[in-house]
């Protein structure tokens, strides 16, 4: 009779030695807005390097995935708004930075009510990323927030800001096809409809409705 398997540890082997750490070597802030500030940074990198890395420098930003379950179809709270340095009008989830001293969950809340006019029950961070990590120090972290009810909506002086509820399929066809061109809104969206496809419970801890 064979035996039954067993899994083993691996034999022992040195470890490999630790990568050395980056080295910071001169830094100097060359900008400061109201939102950002860039610095020029002289640094050695783990492997050695000596280079010259400009960052711009970001409190970090929050990012609201606000689904409707009112209906069979689960629906996706886009906004639509006038992007300067896109030149154009996008596609894009709730978001916004995070005050200083602020925390990420309570930002999001704040943006969700300012922008929409929504609030939710139910709140879950199922990302965190890097926006652009090439020269970009911010931070995106993702919120799930189900539950929703309808509110005034509270934008800032400079926001004009239209909403529609869309229904998951169509919002998976606008990232897919290009009409959704941020990449927040993206991945947030590709990853909701990967764990709906993947899974009968809601990220919430609700059983998914079945669909039509």
């Amino acid at each position: 009779m064979a035996k039954p398997f067993r899994s083993r540890s691996a034999p022992n082997k040195k470890r490999r030695a630790a990568s050395p750490a980056a080295r910071l070597l001169s830094s100097r802030t060359v900008y400061r807005g109201p939102v950002f500030w860039v610095t020029t940074d002289y640094v050695q990198e783990p492997g050695g390097v000596r280079a010259r890395r400009d960052v711009i420098h970001h409190s970090g930003s929050v990012v609201v995935l606000a689904i409707d379950e009112s209906t069979s179809t689960p629906r996706v709270l886009l906004e639509r708004q006038y992007r300067h340095a896109a030149k154009d009008y996008l596609w894009e989830l709730p978001a916004g930075r995070i005050d200083p001293g602020e925390q990420e969950l309570k930002a999001a809340k704040r943006e969700l009510l300012e922008e929409t006019g929504y609030t939710a029950e139910s709140w879950r961070r199922i990302l965190k990323f890097y926006a652009s990590p090439g020269f970009v120090a911010e931070t995106m972290s993702v919120f799930l927030a189900t539950g929703l009810r309808k509110g005034t909506a509270q934008p800032e002086e400079d926001e004009i800001i239209y909403k529609r509820l869309v229904p998951l399929p169509a919002a998976v066809r606008m990232a897919m096809g290009g009409t959704i061109r941020d990449a927040k809104t993206i991945s947030s969206v590709l990853w909701f409809n990967h764990y709906r496809a993947q899974s009968k419970v809601h990220p919430s801890g609700q059983a998914l409705r079945k669909q039509p």
